[in-house]
């Protein structure tokens, strides 16, 4: 039994095999670089469900419907968020205003843990989102924050002379002598484009950390944190607090909404 899991977000598409209960190799690819997708479905056995989130919109939808129906595999299915699944209990007023990839994270996480302990689900996309399950399977609420990336797009896109200093072939100024400068302190930067850089890490960073202890004093728990997304290398290692990085967690959470089995060591 081979079924495909897929996440389509906001920038890429992630996606992995499931081959008879083993989890394959992660794939990811830009939205717009669908062949990436073509050449994987063109070389890959046939595909007996497809399942996965898509919050890139009705259009990548009819997208994905077309592509999978080209190589004749099975149409896609869409996992949407609900009031409960796989054991959790969505915390949102309005479920359906949950990310689906969101729900199919939290869900993920709180399996991954053993489903009886405090975990968040923590991405860092395009946006940054973290969101917490009790040990009981509830989710208690999230947040969402713009990502390392998008806050530097602002400052580039909606600023003159932050852009102009951080572009590579803008003004240069004659740098001081080495015997009059001293070492800069980490994590400051002596360039403008590397300060923009730290400044937007950090400052995730520092919100995951921020949340993640007040969520602590709150319940008087430390929760178990997952990462996911494709800014979690670069940002994990700023966290003062641990974290497991899962860069599959979304199609788990796919897998387990689904009820498609994966081997727990896979």
């Amino acid at each position: 039994m081979n079924t495909l899991l897929f996440d389509a977000g906001n920038s890429r598409i992630k996606w992995a095999l499931v081959r008879d209960g083993r989890l394959g190799a992660l794939q990811a690819a830009a939205l717009d670089d669908i062949t990436a997708l073509q050449r994987w479905l063109a070389r890959t056995a046939q595909i007996n469900r497809a399942v996965g989130v898509c919050v890139a919109g009705a259009a990548y939808e009819r997208l994905l419907k077309a592509e999978l129906r080209r190589v004749h595999h099975p149409p896609p299915e869409f996992v949407k968020s609900s009031d409960t699944a796989a054991g959790v209990r969505n915390g949102y007023r309005e479920p359906a205003q949950l990310g689906d990839d969101r729900w199919a994270g939290v869900v993920a996480a709180w399996h991954r843990a053993g489903c009886y302990r405090t975990v968040c689900s923590v991405s860092v996309g395009t946006a940054l989102t973290i969101d917490l399950v009790d040990g009981d399977g509830h989710h208690r609420g999230g947040l969402i924050a713009p990502g390392p990336e998008m806050m530097l797009g602002s400052l580039l896109g909606k600023t003159h002379g932050i852009a102009e200093r951080a572009a590579p072939d803008g003004t240069r100024r004659r740098r001081k002598p080495a015997d009059t400068q001293r070492p800069i302190v980490r994590p400051l930067a002596d360039n403008t484009r590397q300060a923009i850089e730290a400044g937007c890490l950090t400052a995730a960073a520092g919100l995951i950390d921020r949340t993640i202890n007040q969520l602590t004093r709150e319940l008087g728990v430390r929760p178990v944190v997952f990462i996911t997304g494709g800014g979690a290398d670069v940002v994990r290692p700023l966290l003062k607090g641990a974290s497991k990085p899962c860069p599959e967690l979304v199609l788990r959470g796919v897998a387990a909404i689904a009820e498609v089995p994966i081997r727990r060591r896979a």
